[in-house]
């Protein structure tokens, strides 16, 4: 199983990746994220690259409050948006999600306003991967 510690992950099991990406989905619009952007690795690296993947797709997350509230604050914080999800299926099939910590993220940002930020995202975030 793949963990980072930049990233908060939850392993769903053996459950269909449409599933997977639909239960992510659903459990960011909770926490008043939606998603802005979806890269499917699979489809992009077979196309430009004639590559065959697994099942891997980027959600660019958006809560927009708190992006306005980030971007307020900082305009360059705009290179560390939106929040990145990744649903893939690990070698065995089983379907994992992990969502970037903000917290990381963000630490190269010397701002103290940033790192409180950073921390309401973050729980919001953990929020939204015990929904999933």
């Amino acid at each position: 199983m793949t963990e980072a510690k930049y990233g908060m992950t939850v392993h769903l099991g053996k459950i269909p990746f449409d599933d997977a990406i639909n239960r992510t989905t659903a459990a960011l619009k909770t926490e008043g994220f939606g998603v802005i952007t979806e890269i499917d690795v699979k489809a992009t690296l077979k196309k430009k690259i004639d590559v065959d993947f697994r099942n891997y797709k980027i959600l660019g997350a958006c809560n927009p409050p708190m992006a306005h509230g980030a971007l307020s604050t900082d305009l360059m914080l705009g290179l560390l948006l939106p929040c990145n999800v990744i649903v893939f299926e690990e070698d065995n099939g089983e379907a994992t999600v992990s969502i970037a910590d903000p917290v990381e993220m963000f630490k190269i940002v010397d701002n103290p306003a940033v790192a409180g930020l950073a921390e309401k995202v973050r729980a919001a975030l953990l929020r939204v991967k015990e929904t999933i």
